[in-house]
């Protein structure tokens, strides 16, 4: 229970640090001289960083220990919103940096932790409960900053986010060596960049999970970045009852993660319904292209719904099969390598889904294009589960 406690709070942390500057973007970008619609930059830059943070997550749990490691990403984290703060260009592309390679070993570093600490019948819902911390950390940004923005400017608020980051990485130092000798001696890897990589693919288990996970990864951020825009112009709804759509789905998914952990340890193959999850979200990323004014906002709730329960609530699934399946000793480093090719599909598809909306001059398209993704990915979990099955896996 520490041990979930503890890897939650980090997790909370650095997703807020994530997601609050686009709370404040508006005023920030206006402080600064920069278009408001830089966060999708400042985005790409994020998870590019991140990318690369999680080639290196295998290496560096190894030399510092996963808890020392997650305490370093905090620090980085809130290095990067005192960089914000500066208000200049150049600040938030520091900042940016920063974060990414704070963000990119939480999830390694934490699995290395969990995956010794959890029971195996209770390690999918351990591992989705802590996943929980991502959209935890959306709800922290989304309830502090603007009360902040408002009494004393978006730089306080930044700051604060700072402070938070760093105010945690001091709370879970009682817990640090206890957590790291938990986490077990990881095998030193070698010094070639993408071994991580090479772990995940070259394992049949782990290689359809991490190409579906590009996929489902994919699906989530290009409904949560275009859907609001999307409704507005071709379903005809206000801004409000577009967010109304957008909270709906967020909702969904923060509920369903735990519920799939729970099916997964009790009633299905993690591999399984994963696959099932990618069949479900490309259906219902489908139905999404097909909104137009002749759908009653409930319609268009429902559907929302059922994307946000796949599209969001995946992650921690997948992260507690890859942590199982990884050698003894290399759960942080297979999922960094998993979370490489993850994030390469949230650092890919916004600006390709956006070249097909300039093609075909409409949002339709582009989700269709989504919605087929994630379907073949859910066909590879199902499909290399089978062929692990009959021993045609290699």
């Amino acid at each position: 229970m520490l041990a979930l406690v503890a890897t939650l709070a980090v997790q909370a942390l650095v997703s807020m640090a994530v997601l609050a500057p686009p709370v404040f973007a508006p005023a920030a970008a206006h402080a600064i001289g920069l278009p408001a619609s830089v966060i999708g930059l400042y985005t790409s830059i994020i998870y590019a960083a991140a990318c690369v943070a999680s080639l290196a997550s295998g290496r560096l749990i190894a030399a510092q220990g996963p808890m020392r490691l997650s305490q370093l990403c905090l620090v980085l984290c809130g290095l990067g919103s005192a960089a914000i703060a500066t208000a200049s260009a150049a600040g938030v592309a520091l900042g940016a940096v920063l974060i990414g390679l704070g963000y990119g070993p939480i999830t390694p570093s934490s699995s290395q932790i969990l995956i010794r600490q959890t029971p195996p019948e209770r390690r999918a819902l351990i591992f989705s409960l802590k996943q929980t911390g991502v959209p935890l950390g959306g709800m922290l940004a989304g309830a502090l900053v603007p009360p902040i923005l408002v009494a004393a400017g978006w730089q306080a608020a930044a700051l604060a986010v700072a402070m938070g980051c760093v105010g945690v990485a001091v709370a879970v130092q009682p817990l640090r060596a206890g957590l790291d000798r938990a986490g077990g001696d990881a095998p030193a890897p070698t010094g070639r960049v993408f071994d991580s990589v090479r772990l995940v693919l070259g394992s049949p288990a782990m290689r359809w999970l991490t190409l579906a996970s590009f996929t489902y990864a994919a699906a989530q951020l290009c409904f949560g970045t275009f859907l609001v825009t999307f409704v507005e112009a071709e379903a005809g709804r206000d801004v409000v009852g577009a967010g109304i759509v957008l909270a709906a789905a967020q909702t969904a998914g923060v509920v369903a993660r735990p519920v799939w952990g729970w099916i997964g340890d009790r009633f299905m193959a993690p591999r399984r319904l994963l696959g099932l999850l990618g069949l479900a979200m490309g259906g219902a990323t489908a139905l999404v292209g097909l909104f137009d004014t002749g759908w009653p906002l409930a319609a268009m709730i429902a559907v929302a719904v059922v994307h946000g329960a796949t599209a969001i609530g995946w992650n921690g699934l997948f992260i507690a099969e890859i942590a199982r399946l990884a050698p003894p000793g290399l759960a942080g480093m297979a999922t960094g390598g998993s979370l490489f090719v993850t994030f390469l599909g949230i650092v890919l598809s916004p600006p390709l889904f956006t070249l097909l909306i300039e093609t075909t001059g409409s949002y339709r398209v582009p989700f269709w294009g989504i919605a087929a993704a994630a379907a073949a990915g859910g066909v590879l979990c199902l499909a290399g589960g089978r062929r692990r099955r009959t021993g045609l896996s290699g």
